[in-house]
């Protein structure tokens, strides 16, 4: 699967209504993010269950401020629409791998569990709030 460009309108519906969603907020004028880009379409080549997302940042700068976006490219990792990994920073694409891994192998029900409890921050914002640093 190719990747989709996210928009202040399709962010948090693609995020609710997928298990697993990877976001990478970029932009066209920065080098890392270019450096990253075919490593993350890499990976949504070999992860055809998952959904890649970009966001453009100059595009949805909204987006990106109510996302706390301060350093691109960075990268969002939800579960069941719940926030598990933010980071800002190119991943080399065996670190990515490795991620999407790790996501995969998270207990939901645990994390459900903490975030009911309050333990756990990441549970995702309303529409138009910014989610929860993970």
């Amino acid at each position: 699967m190719a990747t989709v460009a996210l928009t202040g309108d399709t962010f948090w519906d693609t995020v609710k209504s997928n298990e697993i969603v990877l976001v990478d907020f970029w932009a066209e004028w920065c080098g890392p993010c270019k450096r990253f880009a075919p490593v993350f379409e890499q990976a949504s080549e070999a992860n055809l269950d998952i959904v890649f997302g970009k966001v453009d940042t100059e595009a949805e700068q909204a987006l990106a401020a109510a996302a706390k976006i301060m350093s691109i490219p960075t990268l969002f990792a939800f579960r069941d629409g719940i926030l598990l990994f933010s980071q800002p920073g190119a991943l080399p694409g065996p670190t990515l791998a490795h991620l999407i891994g790790a996501i995969r192998g998270v207990d939901m029900e645990d994390v459900r569990r903490r975030v009911a409890a309050g333990e756990a921050d990441g549970a995702p914002s309303e529409p138009g709030t910014a989610p929860s640093e993970a």
